[in-house]
């Protein structure tokens, strides 16, 4: 489709190429790329009248709903800044949101699933320094005649976009995108995946997590469509992904333990027959799930490497070797440059662990908070990420833990991910997890936190460490406390394990 500069310029490019065919599904909805577009400028001619300008700035909390996509591709045609907030959010996450970004306007789904945030969003703009113009935009969206419109704006390098990470013990922060760093990540995610027109995806994370856009993007550039899924559970979720012949699914690595669980219940049947290919990203992926997914849900799985900051990083390739799929997180685009530094931001030699820093379109302009970006960056330019891994000879990427998820016991410093995928290696365990914790003595001691297998019966401490001494484990490396827990603390979003809340409830 050639190179687009705005968001808005891929939606019209797609909607003249591909007018009939179907972009996005939801039950007994389909909704077409001309539609899209047509409907996208209505909203935008809409929120015109109600003042919205290039550069207001309009938050949305919406589920994952054909009207959300509507609202944001509305927002893009107009040039607002958007700042999308994860439905889950409550008052002091959106709060500080909507203070933070200085919104002016707040779209929110009124009632949802229990919650009034219509109410909430009321409450909270008494608090701010200006009042908030708040918006039901659950299902009737504003809707206006597109003359009364400007021309589309041409620069897709400005920061049209705030995304929150999310906040653990501290206040999220408010990551600053542009349409061009969207597009970087987005295309560079749809040519990893060899995807072509003839498939069916899949979006069933919060749509207003950074990977909305990323997706819709991928959408945009191949022309196919995805179902939207509002409510995303099991095994409920499953007759809509056989309905429309889904033959891309995933998320993160907890979609995929998921997708294995349902299979599990009748292994001589496939859970999905049309599924061809699992993939996502957003948290580690044990090398076993990999071998898991193939062999048991009988399809593909590719993941990635990306965060808030930089939406697409590195992805897993349909086509390549079993080794790289189960055990690196892809190669990393043209565009992206990825550096392995020391303590002091030396580049260190291929194979070697170290800290990853990133440069490329799709790493993000910094935070909101200046004093965030000077601290993110260095002198080159490089985001530093506080991720730690290695490249391989091929220029494959291999993750190995965070520099706040290293271990340090008796001063030696102890991977968490190493441990993690060892026991995920136990066929009782379903999910690992490995922290360090005070310790008088040692300094941090290594405790292992396990969810296992319905019908498993519990696993003690000699159990775990006489598995991990036959995995070849160091014996510095073995855990000293092992914890079981029914289920494990997760976000809403990507269904990431809160290792925080487990250092919380083991620490003391």
């Amino acid at each position: 489709m050639g190179t687009s500069h705005t968001l808005w310029e891929l939606v019209a490019r797609r909607a003249a190429l591909t007018p009939d065919r179907p972009v996005l599904l939801q039950g007994d909805r389909v909704l077409t790329f001309g539609e899209l577009h047509t409907r996208a400028e209505r909203v935008a001619a809409g929120l015109y009248g109600l003042g919205v300008r290039a550069g207001s700035v309009v938050a949305w909390q919406l589920p994952t709903r054909i009207e959300t996509v509507l609202l944001s591709l509305a927002l893009a045609r107009l040039g607002a800044v958007q700042s999308p907030v994860i439905p889950f959010y409550r008052d002091r996450e959106v709060g500080f949101a909507l203070r933070e970004s200085k919104a002016d306007y707040f779209a929110v789904p009124g009632e949802w699933r229990g919650f009034d945030h219509a109410s909430m969003a009321h409450r909270l703009s008494l608090g701010l320094p200006r009042p908030l113009l708040v918006l039901n935009a659950y299902e009737d969206l504003p809707d206006g005649d597109p003359a009364v419109l400007p021309p589309p704006l041409a620069d897709g390098s400005s920061v049209r976009w705030i995304y929150w990470t999310s906040g653990t013990t501290s206040d999220p922060r408010g990551v600053l995108h542009t349409d061009r760093s969207l597009i970087a990540a987005g295309g560079c995610l749809a040519h990893a995946l060899r995807l072509t027109p003839a498939d069916v995806g899949s979006i069933a994370f919060p749509y207003a997590h950074i990977g909305g856009p990323d997706y819709l993007i991928m959408l945009l550039l191949y022309g196919f469509p995805a179902v939207l899924f509002e409510h995303f559970a099991m095994p409920g979720a499953l007759a809509e992904y056989r309905r429309h012949g889904v033959t891309v699914a995933g998320g993160s690595t907890a979609f995929y333990s998921m997708f294995l669980a349902e299979q599990r219940k009748d292994p001589s049947t496939p859970v999905i027959p049309t599924l061809r290919l699992l993939a996502g990203g957003g948290a580690p992926k044990p090398p076993e799930v990999y071998h898991a997914v193939v062999r048991e849900l009988g399809c593909q799985l590719t993941h990635g490497y990306g965060m808030t900051e930089v939406p697409m990083i590195t992805m897993g390739a349909p086509d390549d070797t079993v080794p790289n799929l189960a055990t690196t997180e892809g190669r990393p685009p043209k565009a992206m440059s990825v550096r392995i530094t020391d303590a002091e931001g030396k580049p260190v030699p291929t194979g070697e662990d170290g800290e990853i820093r990133l440069r490329g379109e799709a790493v993000c302009q910094g935070y909101l908070d200046p004093s965030a970006t000077a601290a993110a960056f260095d002198g080159e330019g490089y985001l530093i990420t506080g991720d730690l891994g290695h490249l391989t000879a091929s220029g494959h990427l291999v993750l190995t833990g965070r520099l706040k998820d290293v271990i340090i016991r008796k001063g030696e410093n102890i991977s968490a991910k190493e441990i993690e995928d060892l026991l995920h290696t136990h066929p009782g365990v379903a999910e690992a997890a490995v922290i360090g914790l005070p310790d008088a003595e040692r300094g941090e001691r290594v405790c292992a936190v396990l969810e296992l297998h319905p019908g498993t019966s519990p696993l003690t401490l000699p159990e775990v460490t006489t598995h991990l001494r036959t995995a070849g484990l160091a014996t510095y490396k073995l855990p000293e406390q092992v914890e079981v827990v029914e289920a494990m603390p997760r976000n809403e979003t990507l269904r990431k394990i809160l290792k925080y809340r487990l250092r919380e409830r083991f620490g003391g």
